[in-house]
């Protein structure tokens, strides 16, 4: 870490370009207790910033792991497995080990059975295609197993460098700031926001056999629907407490509404039971099918909200993703960013999701 570097971001500091990372007001002292304007606003304000790092600037920061020898820790959030798994991380780590660390347990009902939990994900991610030498569930925000990733990461990574990768807001900078309380004598921590992408650069933290853990810029994925969202509606969308699943008896013919976020239409098959996983702050509402357009006409962003009539402005338009349920197995319908529904039966179903363009809708076994 260079003190001429945000400790917060990891953006080169610069008093040029108040709309560009790094940005500080001219004549702010640059020594390692400085942040940027952004990060002290996120920090002190909790307001969100659009500054972010472009595209380019990612691929350059990735490609720089395949040139290492180094341990990789790639974090996704169990709230959003396909949304923010990295389907191509091969490209970027060469030859290099990776540990897949599944963030937000905590925010898994207090039912879950762990065990299915941690076999649904090493199978998702051998579907994916990703090859990893070991899963590590936690929750970084409650530091529930993160003794046992230290002693992952311990494990493999042979003193090399180990770079940490993953989508915006799954939880890295929660995690590295545990490493840097517990394994560094820096006296400062990253900066922590649910707007996605504080991180807008590589930053480096020393360990004391000379090696460094790399926190790399989340990836930002448009597919996730935290992404499109205004940035005014991301507490709704983001839990910050456990899910309480919602289950809805339902007929064919039938819509429900989340908030003025998404809407599913059970379209036909026999009557049966879904299983809403989502923020309890989304308000859920069910209407018949005949009527859906012309609630949503009316109602959007005033019944049906979150969000608001004014931030509704600021997301693309939906678009249908039309689903056939299988009739065996237990299936989910994930909506990225968003949550889940559950199938909870085998029966078979024709479904139809409605969201914003560009969100991934996939239909996958069921996590729970």
């Amino acid at each position: 870490m260079n003190k001429t570097d945000c400790p917060g971001c990891g953006a080169t500091l610069q008093s040029i370009d108040k709309n560009a990372p790094g940005f500080v007001p001219e004549g702010a002292k640059l020594d390692e207790q400085v942040r940027c304007r952004r990060c002290f606003r996120i920090s002190h304000y909790n307001e969100a910033s659009s500054v972010t790092i472009d595209d380019d600037d990612f691929l350059r920061l990735l490609n720089t792991i395949g040139e290492t020898q180094s341990l990789v820790v790639l974090m996704v959030d169990i709230l959003d497995f396909e949304g923010s798994l990295i389907s191509s991380l091969h490209r970027f780590v060469g030859s290099n080990s990776v540990i897949l660390v599944v963030n937000k347990l905590d925010l898994l009902p207090k039912v879950s059975n762990w065990n299915r939990i941690v076999h649904w994900v090493k199978k998702q991610a051998k579907e994916h295609g990703l090859k990893v030498q070991e899963v590590v569930c936690i929750s970084a925000r409650r530091n529930l197993g993160v003794d046992r990733l230290l002693e992952t990461i311990e494990e493999y990574r042979a003193g090399r460098d180990v770079y940490v990768v993953g989508a915006t807001n799954v939880g890295k900078t929660s995690m590295i700031n545990r490493l840097i309380r517990d394994y560094s004598d820096l006296d400062r921590e990253l900066t922590v926001s649910f707007y996605p992408g504080t991180t807008l650069d590589r930053i480096e933290i020393p360990l004391d056999d000379g090696s460094s853990i790399m926190d790399m810029p989340g990836i930002v994925y448009k597919h996730r629907l935290s992404e499109l969202a205004p940035k005014a509606s991301l507490k709704a969308l983001l839990p910050e407490k456990p899910l309480k699943p919602a289950v809805y008896q339902l007929k064919a013919e039938q819509t429900l509404f989340f908030g003025s976020f998404a809407r599913f239409d059970f379209v036909a098959g026999a009557d049966q039971s879904f299983t809403l996983f989502t923020s309890t702050a989304i308000k859920i509402h069910r209407t018949k099918l005949v009527n859906a357009d012309e609630m949503y006409a009316k109602h959007r962003g005033v019944l049906l909200a979150p969000p608001s009539i004014e931030q509704l402005d600021e997301m693309p338009a939906w678009t249908k993703h039309d689903l056939q349920i299988p009739k065996d197995g237990q299936f989910d319908i994930s909506i990225s960013g968003l949550g889940w529904i559950k199938v909870n039966s085998n029966v078979g179903a024709r479904v139809v999701v409605h969201a914003p363009r560009g969100v991934k809708v996939t239909v996958r076994e069921s996590l729970i």
